[in-house]
């Protein structure tokens, strides 16, 4: 249900700022945004999975609260952000 390394790795690549980059809240995003898409899909067919569909939610709480942050600092950046990872707002 997690990503893999691979995946990580070009997420972070793709979003990093600058190099050597894997904190800033465009990576972490992006890294969240893979990790819900992948949980989305397995809820599909295993409807029951409570256990996890928790882990979901706090994973889409956690991206929120990033996504609010970059909005506070920079409204531009938050804006670049949702339309490169295709979040609707």
């Amino acid at each position: 249900m997690s990503i893999t390394a691979e995946e990580k790795n070009r997420l972070i690549k793709e979003f990093a700022t600058k190099e050597g980059d894997t904190g800033s809240p465009e990576v972490q995003v992006a890294i969240l945004t893979s990790r819900i898409a992948t949980l989305t899909e397995h809820f599909k067919t295993h409807k029951k999975d409570n256990h996890s569909r928790r882990g979901l939610l706090k994973l889409v709480a956690q991206r929120r609260k990033l996504l609010d942050y970059t909005k506070a600092k920079d409204e531009e950046r938050y804006q670049n952000l949702i339309q490169r990872l295709g979040i609707r707002r």
